[in-house]
């Protein structure tokens, strides 16, 4: 291969890549501080959508007889969930059960969009842009909003605002204000009790602050990992085609990369999105228990 026909695979690959990491950004003002990722709002809503409507259709729809094949699988990821949450949350909540249902259907339908070919809907969505008369160059398009850390942070702060609205519902606002600060050193006396209480402020605020970061980083990490692999792996035959033309030997070698790493990541996504549920409850029996 020569020089320029290696450099010019190389600068096509790069290109590929960064076109499918770039989100659908709108710009909210005249400035560059805020934009919205219209692409990850948009599956967001999409598949929160689809959710409600199944599961509220199959409710409404339930019989008590020979449920169907769908109402079969709907009970068993309920039945599944409120066993954990039974195990996991003490306390006594009607909003539990539900919000882990929610959490676990919702993160995994958005993980499940990595399973989807790499350039399907991208495809798809330039033909449409340009259509509407636009340069499809510039037609972006990210379709796994996990894989935006905008909004496994924003699912991760509701859980934070959850977390805090338990434990004063819960405990009361002046136990749950007292706990800040006296756990969890306790001290006895008095002059222990307020040489103490800025150290048990400080683990609090660091203990409340982290658990926001690290689910939202967990599960934003694991999926943007999953889609680069599923990128690096479509770059094979496009690397091929651009250097070589050795495509029809590397496109089996894709195939089977492809399946190899589709069949695993299936685990990964289920794994992330029980985890995310998981953790949500085990924090929140945490805030609902005094120390």
């Amino acid at each position: 291969m020569s020089a320029e026909s290696a450099e010019a695979a190389a600068g096509g690959q790069t290109q590929y890549i960064q076109h499918h990491l770039q989100f659908a950004r709108m710009k909210v003002g005249e400035s560059d501080f805020m934009t919205l990722n219209l692409d990850s709002i948009f599956f967001f809503v999409l598949l929160s959508s689809i959710f409600l409507f199944f599961f509220i259709r199959t409710a409404r729809k339930a019989t008590a007889g020979v449920p169907g094949k769908f109402q079969t699988f709907v009970e068993m990821v309920v039945t599944f969930v409120d066993g954990l949450v039974r195990e996991t949350f003490h306390g006594r909540s009607k909003l539990i059960a539900p919000l882990a249902v929610t959490i676990f259907v919702l993160v995994f339908l958005m993980n499940f969009m990595d399973m989807l070919p790499v350039d399907f809907l991208p495809w798809v969505w330039s033909n449409v842009y340009a259509a509407a008369g636009h340069d499809p160059h510039h037609a972006y398009l990210r379709t796994v909003p996990t894989a935006d850390l905008n909004t496994t942070l924003g699912m991760a702060l509701g859980v934070f605002l959850l977390i805090q609205f338990f434990g004063i519902k819960h405990k009361g606002l002046a136990t749950f204000v007292k706990e800040a600060f006296t756990a969890p050193f306790h001290a006895e006396g008095t002059v222990m009790k307020i040489l103490l209480a800025p150290v048990n402020l400080l683990l609090r605020l660091i203990e409340e602050g982290v658990r926001p970061v690290s689910l939202s980083l967990r599960l934003f990490g694991n999926m943007y990992a999953g889609e680069l692999i599923f990128i690096l792996i479509a770059v094979m035959t496009l690397g091929a085609t651009l250097s070589s033309g050795m495509t029809y030997v590397m496109a089996p070698v894709q195939f089977i990369a492809g399946f190899v790493w589709t069949a695993f990541h299936v685990l990964v996504i289920t794994l992330q999105a029980f985890i995310f549920m998981m953790l949500t409850v085990v924090y929140l029996s945490m805030a609902a228990e005094s120390h």
